[in-house]
């Protein structure tokens, strides 16, 4: 298979099937090494003795947020550097093939760490290769992709994600594997198919830009507009409220459903296949859905209502039964969002010379709440000494965010059903009369 790249003129256009399994495989490395540690590796590794078993939440809720903080700069500098590509150089395969190869190796050293400060250090650096992995092949989405198609990118991300943590806890679980044997696992699994994608993957040239156009570009533009910084808040709200319904599912089902370990691991392995079959089946469905309607901000604000509806029935009814329904709530109201989120986020871009640098920030804004969840979640546990409070939390978040993303309006070139003109903040005293 060739790796020349398109030519400029090609771009965006529209892509064969070749193109989405080539991207679709790079979702699911990255996915895969990154949401299996967080959903079982991690709380084994920092998991204490059942008399202490708050603190071994905590530690892992720490562990998860540090790395949130650092994946949350590297992204968006890894994107913004890759934008201002010297002239005639690949734009994003380097990042790729840089972030895929710094997680890898930073996997391994989780795997042979010990103790919370060890893990912690180590896990830095598979968030930091995630984050500038993320923004290179996110990129792509703008870079390559017609309108027409970024829900469908969108949903191979969507859905890439459960059917990642499946794969990963799978492999685990049904094989037996101990934490160190799974973080090998999940270091090869990273290398061959990140390597592979990324190569394989078309990347143009980097053009000279225009030196009137270089010298009008300012750092940070995208946060000035309003429509993109409501979205971006949305987006993080709602990923905290996911976090919060499913980074701790193991350690509520040790501590707060009171399961041995074996059962509970076997248990959050059905947990995670009922999630997954929703999100792939709501990702799928609403991404179609998108592209055809073109109208990504109502069913974004909607699939938020059915990821809160999941948190409210673990409060209500906790029990491992419920805990089965919730998920399948979670797994459809998080696919849509997820989907249609991301290619809303993708009609909202207000420079296209900054595809990456923004779509980084949109990245790294959901795997920030994906990780702070954890932080807050323990938190709560350690607070009331118990698990409810996490699920009521979880749906407060999620409804905010659908608030804060109802307020992001679409802008005319987007296709949406209610295009309005592209806002910038500014303050009530400098609007004209």
């Amino acid at each position: 298979m060739s790796t020349e790249p398109l030519p400029p003129a090609a771009v965006p256009h529209r892509v064969g099937a070749r193109w989405m399994t080539l991207f679709t495989l790079a979702w699911l490395a990255i996915w895969t090494v990154q949401l299996t540690p967080v959903q079982l590796l991690l709380p084994l590794q920092l998991d204490t003795s059942e008399g202490d078993w708050i603190s071994g939440v905590v530690s892992s809720g720490l562990v998860l947020g540090v790395g949130g903080l650092a994946g949350v700069v590297a992204g968006p500098l890894a994107g913004a550097l890759s934008d201002r590509a010297r002239t005639g150089r690949r734009r994003r395969r380097p990042w790729a093939l840089a972030g895929t190869w710094l997680t890898a190796l930073c996997l391994i050293l989780t795997g042979f760490a010990d103790g919370p400060w060890a893990v912690g250090a180590a896990w830095v650096g598979v968030t930091v290769g995630v984050a500038v992995s993320s923004a290179a092949f996110s990129a792509l989405i703008a870079d390559q992709l017609a309108s027409s198609q970024r829900g469908a990118a969108s949903a191979a991300v969507g859905s890439s994600q459960a059917v990642g943590v499946v794969l990963g806890v799978g492999l685990v679980v049904l094989l037996g594997l101990g934490i160190r044997d799974g973080y090998l696992v999940l270091a090869a699994l990273m290398a061959v198919i990140g390597t592979l994608s990324a190569l394989l993957l078309p990347d143009a040239l980097a053009e000279a830009p225009h030196r009137k156009e270089r010298s009008a570009r300012r750092p940070l533009s995208s946060l000035r507009d309003r429509d993109f910084a409501w979205m971006l808040s949305g987006r993080l709200v709602t990923n905290i409220g996911n976090a919060l319904g499913t980074s701790l599912f193991l350690f509520f089902l040790l501590h707060g459903l009171g399961q041995g370990s074996t059962e509970a691991q076997d248990n959050l392995l059905l947990l995670v296949v009922m999630y997954t079959v929703f999100v792939v089946i709501a990702s799928v469905l609403t991404g179609i859905l998108s592209d055809r309607s073109g109208d990504r901000r109502t069913l974004t604000v909607l699939a938020t209502l059915v990821q809160a509806t999941s948190g409210i029935v673990i409060a209500v009814v906790p029990t491992f039964e419920a805990t089965m329904i919730a998920a399948a709530l979670m797994g459809v109201g998080y696919g849509a969002f997820s989907t249609v989120g991301l290619a809303f986020a993708a009609d909202l871009l207000p420079d296209e010379r900054d595809h990456a640098r923004d779509l980084g920030v949109v990245t790294v804004t959901a795997a920030l709440g994906q990780l702070v969840g954890p932080v807050l979640g323990a938190g709560l546990v350690a607070l009331v000494g118990g698990f409810w409070l996490v699920f009521v939390a979880a749906a407060a978040f999620s409804l905010a965010g659908g608030a804060l993303t109802a307020r992001a309006r679409p802008s005319a070139s987007s296709g949406g059903r209610t295009p309005r003109p592209r806002r910038p903040w500014r303050s009530r005293a400098a609007a004209p009369r």
